[in-house]
């Protein structure tokens, strides 16, 4: 097979649209939608109890209720701990992140400002009620210039 025919079958399998999301394993997926509704905004996809699909600002996220038939997939309240942070860069940080601590959420780190080769990004960052912890920044990051 030639470098041309892997870019061929490339593109036909990736297509002209792609997207990477996010499968958070919750305990219970009823309260957990409720929960990102109420404290980030997301709207609601699809619902098929127990497994939904939300989306915040256009970017789609999935949930999944723990299955007690897939032990490789558990909360990270199941083991005490998570080796994935969630990145979400919105127009304005503060709001959402004061949105999410008021909804029961726990500071991760405030909204500071770093300088980056691209100029300053201000981030910071929370813990879901779920486990899951979440990095809120400005949307800079998504408009850098490779240096």
């Amino acid at each position: 097979m030639t470098d041309n025919d892997r870019s061929s079958e490339t593109d036909q399998t990736i297509g002209t649209q792609t997207a990477i999301s996010v499968m958070l394993i919750v305990p219970d997926a009823s309260s957990a939608i409720a929960w990102y509704k109420r404290a980030l905004g997301a709207g609601e996809l699809w619902n098929l109890g127990g497994v939904a699909g939300l989306e915040i600002g256009g970017a789609p996220f999935f949930l999944h209720e723990i299955n007690p038939n897939n032990p490789g997939e558990t909360s990270p309240l199941e083991v005490g701990r998570t080796s994935t942070r969630i990145e979400l860069f919105v127009d304005d940080p503060d709001e959402l992140l004061e949105r999410a601590l008021l909804a029961g959420g726990t500071l991760g780190s405030p909204i500071e400002e770093h300088i980056l080769p691209w100029g300053t990004h201000r981030q910071g960052g929370f813990r879901d009620p779920f486990g899951h912890n979440w990095s809120v920044g400005d949307t800079t990051p998504l408009r850098a210039q490779s240096t």
